[in-house]
């Protein structure tokens, strides 16, 4: 019958440490899931870059206009999605477009023109990758406060 209590009480004990040290565990493994995505960003950064011109090369958007450079700015920003807890990445890009021949753009002067976006990336399941999507008009910083209903900033930017 002693032995019956000594299990019960190990038991509770056990319960009482997970739930006094779930949070500050799962805290610090969401710290060390995005270090760990920010390093992996670093590494991946060459790879990341060429499959997001690719891709948004293919995508046809904008209509009317062909990517002829995208030059990107240093910084990562991150963000986590609000919903889903993804790690999202955000980098400033430079973008230059020409006209596609025959097409309704060919032959208006602002075609030309620099135009600074978001690049977006997103971290999935220990891999970065993208879907070509860009957010036009908008640093990183200025693209968080616009969707902060969706992204939430992750502290420790560098």
């Amino acid at each position: 019958m002693t032995a019956l209590w000594l299990i019960l009480a190990g038991v509770l004990l056990a319960v009482l440490a997970v739930g006094l040290f779930w949070r500050p565990m799962r805290s610090f493994g969401r710290e060390v899931q995005v270090e760990r995505a920010r390093e992996l960003f670093q590494l991946q950064r060459e790879r990341l870059e060429g499959q997001f011109q690719s891709t948004v090369a293919e995508s046809g958007k904008p209509r009317g206009l062909r990517w002829k450079q995208c030059r990107f700015e240093p910084f990562l920003e991150l963000a986590r999605d609000r919903a889903s807890g993804q790690i999202i990445g955000l980098v400033a890009v430079n973008i230059q477009f020409e006209a596609i021949e025959g097409g309704d753009m060919e032959g208006l002067a602002a075609v030309d023109n620099l135009r600074y976006a978001s690049a977006v990336f997103f971290f999935n399941r220990g891999q970065w990758q993208t879907a070509g999507k860009t957010v036009f008009n908008m640093n990183p910083k200025e693209a968080l406060v616009h969707f902060q209903q969706q992204y939430e900033p992750i502290d420790g930017q560098r």
